[in-house]
């Protein structure tokens, strides 16, 4: 009897994660767990209210996995990076490690401050909100790479967040969640959906760099080609912030409770639900205190980081394709990876996805066209115009994501293969050359 009963349960815990809300809640037979999609969650409550010092430090050092504890021993990098950026002017490398390193602590704290003021709101608008806390860092870095005009290392930049969040960090979270596991499930929703929004981004963003290299026979001189070029740019950004909010209303209001089901199910087979239920939580007050801590420290850090770029590539062999395609990106999306990777490691395959999915979303449909729009604003000649090697890496990850994401199953080879993938990528762009001055 005894095993019959494991092999039952065994058996409900390998079921696919349902489709439609009510289907969920048929399967778990417990109608409790309905909720609106603007009431507030209890399981995200302290039962605290205000702000305890004490508390504040102790949760937010502890923060939500061990990788996180240990990127909050880097902390005293932090007032180190800018105590050398005023101090040792003339030492520019030493400047950007110690920089580069102190922007860790940082967007990790917006991460968890983000993850602890998502569980107190409903699971669709706190899952959204917490991508957009945790691309505080890429607004940041773009608003001020865009204000020194390194306009190559930006268009790099934002290619890189897409492979490094869709390569490196949804393979960790494949090969860590599938290490003991024959396969993990994720529902169709979030995947299929994501996967065609990317895609479709993806051929957009292309469409400048096509009609720039595709031009020959036409009698253009390199500047009105790049006018046009630049004027493309522009209306495909708009269209995309366009198609950003309308994929928002889809998922909040008219297929809220597809998403909120898939949150649901992955709510109950979290591998250590238990655990997390008994940690002490940030109030809202202190979560809130926590952000605004966090993002000022981002934004000046990213400026010291940012005023070292030039120096480092003209002192190293550091390419501006891998500045921009590698390095920016994984300091930029640290926090982002770190929440899937444990959401992955917790068997909660649909959260990971959404925080991988949502990110680069967001990145593809908003980030990147908001830089081009504020550029455009402030009368800066910024497009979408990206080299093909790029580009061409970014449309090939794409089609390789949305393959393995076809039958709605992963497991650790899957995640091995996109790692080696996005090493393949990061060493050609160290051998990248530079573009020649004045192109």
């Amino acid at each position: 009897m005894g095993d019959d009963q494991h092999r039952q349960q065994q058996q409900q815990q390998e079921l696919p994660a349902p489709t439609t809300y009510d289907r969920f809640l048929k399967r778990h037979q417990n109608t409790n767990e309905k909720q609106s999609r603007l009431a507030l969650n209890p399981e995200g409550e302290s039962g605290r209210r205000g702000f305890h010092p004490g508390h504040f430090f102790r949760i937010n050092f502890r923060s939500t996995s061990r990788a996180s504890t240990l990127c909050n021993i880097l902390w005293p990098f932090v007032p180190a990076a800018l105590a050398v950026r005023y101090t040792m002017e003339e030492r520019h490398i030493l400047i950007f490690t110690l920089a580069y390193i102190a922007m860790v602590p940082c967007a990790n704290l917006i991460g968890f401050a983000g993850q602890e003021l998502a569980q107190k709101l409903p699971r669709v608008i706190g899952m959204l909100t917490e991508i957009t806390l945790g691309s505080v860092v890429e607004i940041v870095l773009f608003i001020v790479l865009l204000s020194k005009d390194y306009f190559s290392v930006i268009k790099a930049a934002i290619l890189g967040s897409i492979l490094a969040t869709m390569l490196l960090c949804l393979g960790f979270c494949f090969f860590v969640g599938g290490v003991g596991r024959t396969e993990q499930t994720f529902g169709g929703t979030i995947s299929e959906n994501g996967h065609g929004l990317l895609f479709l981004a993806g051929v957009s963003l292309a469409v400048p760099t096509v009609f720039g290299q595709g031009i020959f026979e036409a009698n253009l001189s390199n500047v009105e080609l790049d006018d046009r070029t630049l004027q493309i740019s522009r209306i495909i950004s708009v269209l995309l912030i366009i198609a950003y909010a309308a994929y928002l209303f889809f998922t909040v209001t008219t297929h809220h409770g597809l998403y909120d089901a898939q949150f649901a199910y992955d709510e109950h087979r979290d591998a250590d639900k238990h655990e997390d239920a008994q940690k002490a939580k940030l109030t809202m007050t202190e979560c809130i205190i926590s952000l605004l801590i966090a993002i000022p420290l981002v934004a000046i850090i990213a400026i010291t980081l940012v005023l070292q770029i030039e120096h480092v590539i003209e002192v190293s062999n550091v390419s501006d394709a891998f500045m921009g395609l590698i390095l920016v990106p994984l300091v930029e999306k640290f926090a982002e990876h770190l929440t899937a990777i444990d959401e992955a490691f917790d068997n909660q395959m649909n959260l990971a996805l959404s925080h991988v999915l949502g990110a680069t979303i967001q990145t593809t449909l908003f980030n990147a066209p908001l830089t081009v729009v504020v550029a455009w604003g402030l009368g800066k000649q910024m497009d979408l115009n990206f080299d093909i090697f790029n580009l061409v890496m970014l449309i090939l990850s794409i089609l390789t994501v949305g393959r393995f994401l076809q039958d709605g199953k992963s497991n650790y080879l899957e995640g091995l293969l996109l790692v080696l993938l996005y090493i393949a990528v990061a060493v050609s762009a160290w051998y990248y050359p530079n573009p020649t001055e004045g192109h």
